[in-house]
């Protein structure tokens, strides 16, 4: 009876796991066994015929592709869209929405986290969970919010926020090197697009596309080039989250923030 339990209790585990991923329906009639000894001439037909499957590039190849597509982009409407039907990143396949951007596009100051996590990815916007709430706390002191609408005495410049990646790792695992050369070209039209006069980079994963450096402990702080854009490297707010003395750093690190706007105004 007790190994009956545990093995429902897994299954239910399994099985809110793939619901967490997206898996809300089933894709064909006949169940197809995974861990049997299928051929591939099997599996087809079971599967979507061959003739109809999307053929996946090497890793080369769908770079070029995103480049393309990137440079065809003229406007966000247009880049987003580019970015919602790139099929080559395996992402994509796991996550419920595309998590583009929130903020206001003629921002000064544009904010690049890494990758969705759980609420952002069911609502389709960038740092909206404890992490999020957490950003915007600290941006406030500084003057800058995300909403064009709260612009008063207090807050008087707005930010634009996107990440990295705009789909969801599987269990928040950090983007492999091939996710992020496939994004790099998107994120970086992105920023053309947006033209603003500093950028933030929150986190390893953020500083690893943009500055091609990781060790934001040793590189928050201090102001680095992206196409001569003034980047500030920051921690990220999920690690302010779980190291509470990592915030005076982050205070200081948006002091010279709040600064280089000041110089720049």
């Amino acid at each position: 009876i007790m190994d009956s339990k545990r093995d429902m209790t897994d299954a239910l585990e399994l099985l809110k796991w793939q619901l967490e991923l997206g898996v809300d329906e089933n894709v064909g009639n006949i169940p197809l066994n995974r861990f049997s000894d299928h051929s591939q001439s099997d599996e087809v037909k079971v599967g979507t015929p061959v003739s109809t499957q999307q053929k996946i590039p090497n890793i080369s190849s769908a770079i070029t592709e995103a480049e393309s597509r990137a440079e065809q982009s003229k406007t966000l409407d247009q880049l987003k869209a580019s970015l919602a039907n790139y099929e080559f990143c395996d992402l994509k396949k796991g996550s419920r929405n595309l998590v583009f951007s929130s903020g206001d596009p003629d921002a000064e100051v544009m904010i690049i986290g890494e990758a969705p996590g759980r609420e952002e990815d069911i609502q389709g916007v960038p740092f909206v969970g404890r992490a999020g709430q957490l950003l915007d706390k600290m941006l406030r002191p500084i003057g800058l919010t995300r909403n064009k609408d709260q612009i008063n005495d207090n807050l008087i410049n707005t930010a634009y926020i996107c990440n990295v990646i705009p789909w969801r790792p599987p269990h928040n695992r950090d983007p492999n090197t091939d996710e992020i050369e496939m994004m790099l070209p998107f994120l970086k039209r992105h920023i053309s697009l947006i033209e603003p006069k500093i950028i933030v980079a929150l986190g390893n994963i953020s500083c690893r596309a943009l500055i091609g450096q990781t060790g934001i402990t040793k590189l928050r702080g201090n102001w680095f080039d992206f196409d001569e854009t003034p980047l500030m490297p920051m921690c990220h707010p999920a690690y302010l989250l779980r190291n509470n003395s990592a915030k005076k750093d982050a205070w200081s690190d948006l002091l010279k923030i709040k600064e280089k706007l000041e110089d720049i105004a």
